[in-house]
């Protein structure tokens, strides 16, 4: 007669789960809460041990990861929850119109202009930059690419360059000698 005990045999196919899930999760915050779990629970360290030395955070974050991983279905609740966000002045429905209405024209627009459409459509002013962030959203590219160096050196700029920067090195090089024979 075979007599089992149900606590090792748990401890044990808890902690094989833990390294398969730390083994193959991709998201680096997630793997830390994993590695909390498997020293906590599977090896039975210290929390405070473990939060402090070994991974260098707060006591009250481990306890807040404990508790999701308990109370969450285990590896779902160390996870990130989506969170809200500020909800948008504008419905997206009146944006997806005023996106067709800007796809229609070939020409292409300024920011200004936008600005003024959807001010005029939603009674909304959106900052020059937020109308860059939504034209870049609904994958519009601008018609004139910017000009990254404008003030660029043609190579014959760049190799009287070298040539004084080399003449430049030399001479100090010279100072220093002379100076060091005194």
């Amino acid at each position: 007669m075979e007599i089992r005990c149900p606590i090792i045999v748990g401890i044990i196919s808890s902690d094989k789960i833990l390294n398969d899930a730390y083994r193959h999760e991709s998201d680096a915050d997630v793997r830390e809460r994993i590695l909390l779990v498997r020293r906590v629970k599977a090896e039975g360290k210290n929390v405070t041990d473990v939060a402090k030395n070994e991974l260098h955070r707060s006591r009250a974050w481990a306890y807040k990861w404990l508790k999701r991983y308990d109370i969450d279905d285990g590896l779902k609740g160390l996870k990130n929850r989506p969170r809200n966000g500020r909800p948008p002045e504008v419905p997206e429905e009146k944006l997806l119109k005023i996106r067709n209405e800007l796809s229609e024209k070939s020409s292409g627009w300024q920011a200004k202009e936008i600005i003024d459409i959807v001010h005029k459509r939603t009674g909304v002013r959106y900052h020059e930059v937020h109308v860059y962030r939504l034209l870049h959203k609904w994958g519009f590219k601008p018609k004139v690419p910017r000009k990254r160096f404008v003030s660029t050196a043609s190579k014959e700029e760049k190799e009287q360059f070298k040539k004084e920067l080399k003449r430049s090195l030399i001479v100090s090089q010279k100072k220093k000698d002379s100076q060091s024979q005194f």
